[in-house]
């Protein structure tokens, strides 16, 4: 099991920001004992790792069914007697089993408390099976709200797919459904009609004729966080290439609905264009060993790992149109290029808490002019992620304010806010190289670990050379753009912070007439002769800030 442990009380509400106690209150109160269940290490999570999942089930698209189990595999960490699993309704969990005896289970909403006889000590491999049946929650805008997508395609075959990030892997399967604790390794087995196929994460490791049915296994070697587990049910085609990556050949196959196999053809090319550039500025690809899949499904996509599901129409841009407004979003699929970019940032590093799920969208938000600076240059790059500001609303802030309760931050700002406050860091790092070490390193550090913030902010402290603490805390915990203030009289240049926390003193790159220079302005006036009271004063654009001239 791969994460770092830290401890989070059942109950604890950590506010982030500044906000009225009776506001305060009121949010508070609407918390619920679910709230905390799905998003808190609970004792009777802390005390097990997971190992091994083998999640074996049986899809009925007529019925809009899954029934079948999951085999817990899990390594004791201390003692205890009692594990929580998680199954949302309407889906039941009707039976577990130890060592071939039933134990008992006490049902709490959504999550389900199952008593274990057989002493569990510490250091021992043990496996628990659950068993389950229903008919889970329908997804009626996925991938926002979650769930099962039961859809036909245009030939009448079923076109069904999982999505549930945020609202959890639980919604459609067994498992213990926190991020902090991701499985080593899984199989997934799942029965369908033999007229349909099922593509999952990881290899494929065998098919099974049985009946009127096919079994697919799917083999992940890999550790995979939960929301990350798919299955995508249709009419599906294969084709395939292999790309000479950074760790030898890597298999991209691509899993499409047969009418679409040419334009797929055509269209899909920007995956190895975007390994080509995500290698060169993340590192080496992190699940060679399970290959890497682009699935077509029947809602706009997700980055479930080795396992990238598309919905995009075979169009450029955001389903044919430009997030930044400059023309550069039409030069990639958008689909494609960020849920792809998620195999770095959200799968290989991967949010403890979801109140930290900027680590997941702020990166791969700025993944994607990172792919347009490999292949179109660095003013291009520019160009977009400063056009996506056009996006940031600057509501709330991008880090969730309550810790333990499975409650994320502003769900727009961290993709385009994010992506600008780390345009802005690049800017102060001068040295675009030195950049791209630094993400490379990242994603060295953190491989296939989950993480916390503050564990992002201390490496990218240490690893700039600069105290980013007040830089954080302004663009992460705040939806207060940082603004310049200055005035040019009697031939001086006055200037300072405003809209800002204590201590952010961030320098930035001005133009004084003819001269590219480096500021440094605090919350304090600063001072600088000039020639003339009509010389100009111009902000470098790549910095995220407002300026206001008094």
């Amino acid at each position: 099991m791969h994460f770092r442990f830290y401890l989070l009380f059942a109950f604890l509400i950590f506010p982030l920001i500044s906000i009225p106690a009776q506001d305060l209150l009121s949010e508070i109160n609407h918390l619920t004992r679910q709230d905390t269940l799905r998003g808190s290490i609970t004792p009777e999570r802390a005390w097990w790792d997971l190992t091994y999942y083998h999640l074996d089930i049986k899809v009925n698209p007529e019925e809009k069914s899954i029934k079948g189990k999951n085999t817990i595999q899990y390594k004791v960490l201390k003692n205890h007697s009692v594990m929580q699993v998680d199954l949302q309704a309407p889906l039941k969990l009707t039976r577990a089993t130890q060592n071939g005896k039933d134990l008992e289970v006490k049902h709490d909403g959504n999550a389900h408390f199952i008593s274990l006889p057989d002493e569990q000590n510490i250091g021992d491999i043990n496996n628990v099976v659950v068993y389950y049946e229903g008919i889970p929650k329908e997804a009626i805008r996925a991938p926002w709200d979650g769930g099962v997508s039961w859809k036909k395609d245009s030939n009448g075959n079923h076109f069904i797919a999982t999505s549930c990030q945020g609202l959890g892997a639980s919604v459609w399967w067994p498992n213990k459904d926190h991020m902090y604790d991701e499985v080593d390794s899984m199989l997934i087995s799942v029965n369908v009609p033999k007229d349909l196929m099922n593509v999952s994460n990881g290899r494929l490791k065998l098919v099974e004729q049985i009946g009127d049915t096919k079994t697919y296994h799917w083999i992940v070697k890999n550790p995979i966080n939960n929301y990350g587990v798919n299955i995508n049910i249709g009419d599906y085609v294969n084709f395939s290439e292999v790309y000479d990556g950074m760790a030898g050949n890597l298999n991209l196959d691509y899993y499409v609905l047969r009418d679409n196999l040419d334009k797929a053809k055509e269209h899909f090319k920007d995956a190895p264009k975007m390994m080509k550039a995500f290698e060169h500025w993340f590192g080496q690809y992190p699940f060679y060993a399970d290959s890497f899949k682009l699935v077509e499904v029947p809602y706009l996509g997700m980055e479930h790992q080795s396992s990238v599901t598309y919905g995009n129409q075979y169009k450029k841009g955001y389903l044919g149109n430009d997030l930044s407004g400059t023309g550069w979003g039409l030069k990639f699929d958008f689909i494609i290029i960020h849920e792809a970019g998620h195999e770095w940032f959200a799968n290989n590093i991967t949010n403890v808490d979801i109140a930290d799920m900027w680590i997941h969208e702020s990166f791969t938000a700025y993944s994607e002019n990172l792919f347009l600076d490999y292949h179109y240059g660095k003013e291009a790059s520019a160009d977009y992620v400063i056009g996506t500001r056009r996006n940031i609303k600057n509501d709330k802030p991008i880090i969730g304010k309550y810790y333990g309760v499975n409650k994320k931050g502003s769900g727009v700002d961290m993709y385009y806010k994010g992506a600008n406050m780390l345009h802005t860091l690049r800017q102060l790092i001068e040295d675009d190289e030195k950049w791209r070490q630094i993400l490379r390193k990242m994603n060295l550090e953190f491989y296939h670990q989950t993480v916390t913030t503050q564990q992002i902010e201390n490496f990218l402290s240490k690893e700039t050379g600069i105290d980013l603490t007040e830089f954080f805390n302004q663009y992460l915990r705040t939806t207060q753009i940082p603004t310049i203030q200055y005035s040019i009289k009697n031939k001086e240049l006055k200037y300072r912070w405003t809209n800002i926390v204590d201590g952010f003193d961030m320098p930035i790159q001005v133009k004084i007439g003819d001269n590219e220079q480096w500021i440094f302005p605090n919350a304090e006036w600063k001072t600088m002769p000039l020639e003339s009271n009509d010389i100009s004063f111009i902000i470098d654009r790549d910095f995220y800030i407002d300026s206001k001239k008094i």
